[in-house]
């Protein structure tokens, strides 16, 4: 596959506007959901990996990691657990279908406080990195596809994201933030 650039259906648009504008009263929710992600595509490998240990390919300890680049202005999120293919990609970070868009937004209440505890229920809180990012990008290649099946997805929060076929030797998935200029606090180890 060559980079495509694909919109999001209407319902995620008005959910990252809704996200990054007014559904959050604490920005620091946003690493909570991403590790939280995270920790639940390692329990997916675990259970897949039942019926077919040959997923767990040459790492059989599953881990969360996160790190800040200063110079880069970047916080990165990275499992090693049952990773997407491209059209997974597509579908879980693009379009109702899979997150729970639509059921989350049907839901709201209009008080913030109690809004915001529907996030996990729906799916949907991998869009709280847009709080602190000008630009979200996803590499990931799912456990048991070729390093030639990675993907990378790239979205400004916007209306549009892009997706391309990259090289990535390992399984799992990267969720590198490029913050805002006011989300400087998170660049720092405390």
């Amino acid at each position: 596959m060559s980079k495509q650039t694909l919109s999001f259906q209407a319902e995620v648009a008005q959910l990252l506007h809704l996200v990054t504008h007014s559904l959050y009263s604490n920005p620091d929710i946003f690493l909570r959901e991403l590790v939280s992600n995270a920790s639940d595509a390692c329990d997916k490998l675990r259970f897949e990996a039942l019926n077919n240990a040959a997923l767990f390919e040459d790492a059989p300890n599953l881990e969360v990691r996160v790190a800040f680049d200063r110079e880069a202005r970047t916080i990165r999120i990275t499992d090693n657990g049952i990773g997407m293919s491209a059209q997974e990609a597509i579908d879980h970070l693009g379009t109702i279908a899979k997150s729970g868009t639509k059921d989350f937004m049907g839901r709201l209440s209009g008080d913030q406080k109690q809004d915001a505890q529907l996030i996990g229920q729906f799916g949907v809180g991998f869009y709280s990195g847009f709080i602190v990012a000008d630009k979200i990008i996803v590499e990931s290649r799912r456990a048991g596809l070729p390093a030639a099946e990675g993907v990378r997805w790239t979205s400004g929060g916007t209306g549009d994201f892009e997706v391309e076929t990259i090289e990535r030797a390992e399984r799992g998935t990267s969720v590198i933030l490029l913050l805002r200029d006011d989300a400087s606090d998170y660049l720092d180890r405390w």
